[in-house]
């Protein structure tokens, strides 16, 4: 597997960016490359900088902090589609649009006869057979798994219900097949609560919910300030997050009650009233057109990150504002051997 390859399974597998000297050691411990240099950390670090120099915003990459690097999400949305093929040839000797990488997993797992979880690996070899994928890749089964991980993290982060369940060793499941007990009739419940949480947001006024931005921040560890409506610049909150009591992060925040898709002139805008070592946030009730998550990836400007309202809903319950967490006790009958005196 090419380096880049490997890196990319790593990211996909964990729950956040990680430094290139710890993509390194999971790489070598799963055996995903093998190295016969000294400094394989550097070498991954170099392979991950090329990639974003020559890629750029097409790259499977971000860097988000001195020497970590993540997936870039924006960038995966569109890019299993992108490495298909133009047509699939369907059961009935027709064509039809070519399914995504994801999208093949799933029709390949829903026609599985005894819903048994498949490698991620066999999974590939059956979409190619049947012609539901195509790539020029030399390495499809890592695109599939990478591609399956990231949609089962997206949407969690979306406060979506997932598709794929992960079982272990590279086996992977659907969530359909999960039986429907207190874990899904939980799930329902937090569902239905995000949903009333961002309607409500939603229905606020604007200084409510610019208010109701900055308590989610400050929640968060920030230190929220509101700005002054007459010379704002287009930012309604400034804040600082102090990491360690020596690091000073600086963000200044855009609020969107809208219904409407945030485009690109916004984050242009938001971009363009950020102070010296500033980055920027948007907050929206609605989404982000592709052409505005694409700005705020530009590697070469200034970072701007955006919150939509899937995704600010989802932090409002975990943050306890507007909800709360119920405790409830669930008993289970303890295993034969539990009991044993």
């Amino acid at each position: 597997m090419r380096t880049i390859d490997a890196a990319a399974a790593v990211l996909a597998e964990a729950n956040g960016p990680l430094h290139y000297g710890e993509i390194t050691e999971r790489i070598l411990a799963r055996g995903l490359w093998l190295s016969e240099g000294k400094t394989p950390e550097a070498t991954v670090n170099a392979r991950l900088a090329v990639d974003l120099r020559s890629q750029g915003t097409a790259s499977r990459f971000v860097r988000v902090g001195r020497g970590r690097f993540a997936l870039n999400l924006q960038r995966d949305q569109g890019s299993d589609r992108r490495t298909s093929s133009p047509t699939a040839v369907t059961g009935g000797g027709g064509r039809s649009s070519s399914a995504s990488f994801t999208d093949a997993a799933e029709q390949i797992l829903v026609e599985s006869p005894d819903r048994r979880p498949l490698h991620y690996a066999a999974i590939t070899e059956q979409a190619l057979e049947r012609g539901l994928i195509h790539t020029e890749g030399r390495t499809p089964s890592a695109t599939m798994y990478s591609q399956i991980l990231t949609d089962i993290r997206r949407r969690e982060t979306r406060g979506e219900s997932p598709r794929f369940v992960q079982h272990g060793r590279g086996m992977v499941g659907l969530a359909a097949w999960q039986p429907v007990e207190v874990a899904g009739l939980v799930e329902k419940k937090n569902r239905e609560v995000r949903q009333a949480l961002l309607e409500r947001a939603r229905s606020a006024s604007a200084t409510g919910f610019e208010r109701l931005v900055g308590e989610l921040l400050s929640a968060m560890g920030w230190d929220i300030e509101v700005t002054r409506a007459s010379n704002d610049g287009g930012v309604d909150l400034r804040g600082t997050l102090v990491v360690g009591d020596t690091v000073r992060i600086r963000m200044a925040v855009q609020a969107k009650r809208w219904k409407a898709n945030v485009q690109a002139p916004i984050v242009q805008q938001v971009r363009g009233s950020l102070g010296a070592h500033e980055q920027g946030l948007i907050v929206t009730t609605s989404d982000f057109s592709r052409g505005a998550r694409e700005e705020a990836l530009r590697p070469d400007a200034a970072p701007v990150g955006l919150m939509d309202g899937q995704q600010f809903a989802a932090l409002l319950a975990k943050h306890q504002i507007g909800a709360r967490i119920q405790p409830y006790e669930l008993y289970a009958l303890a295993d034969d051997e539990d009991g044993e005196g």
